[in-house]
């Protein structure tokens, strides 16, 4: 996809779904990866979350890390009435795509809900840690593989 536009479709706070003091305020924070496993720094990638009411954008830096601040979303039901664990939708627009990929990421404190959640159910079960965040250091870390060894997996819609 090119060349990016991204830079068109940032502003100051865009990649705050909630203010960053907010009650329940969460950062997610991570790296985005080619295929060879070099971060993709600006202007080369940027990402969209999102999931209810919320929506955050954020692109790369010159060291290929994002950074978006978030609420977790309570959990959803899907069009067949079964529920859906927390989560947040990810697209990731990078050089080398003609279009975007889309992938979610779930929160690690959500065992119980993942184990159970029907989206994350059709991935492969040693592909399913790809999609859950990890926590540390009061963040939550979720890289973004493109291809190769631990490509993240990602949703044709």
């Amino acid at each position: 996809m090119g060349p990016l536009y991204g830079y068109a479709l940032m502003f100051e706070g865009s990649n705050e779904a909630v203010a960053p003091d907010s009650p329940g305020a969460l950062r997610i924070e991570g790296l985005v990866l080619d295929g060879d496993g070099i971060p993709l720094a600006w202007p080369e990638g940027y990402i969209e979350v999102w999931e209810g009411e919320q929506m955050a954008r954020g692109r790369t830096d010159e060291n290929g890390r994002y950074s978006v601040v978030v609420r977790k979303p309570a959990p959803a039901p899907t069009p067949e009435g079964l529920r859906q664990a927390p989560h947040l939708n990810v697209a990731i627009f990078a050089r080398g795509l003609l279009k975007q990929v889309v992938t979610r990421v779930y929160f690690p404190d959500e065992t119980d809900a993942n184990a159970a959640d029907p989206v994350l159910g059709l991935v492969p079960p040693e592909d399913r840690e790809l999609l859950v965040a990890v926590a540390a250091d009061g963040v939550l870390r979720f890289d973004i593989r493109l291809q190769g060894d631990r490509e993240t997996p990602f949703f044709a819609f």
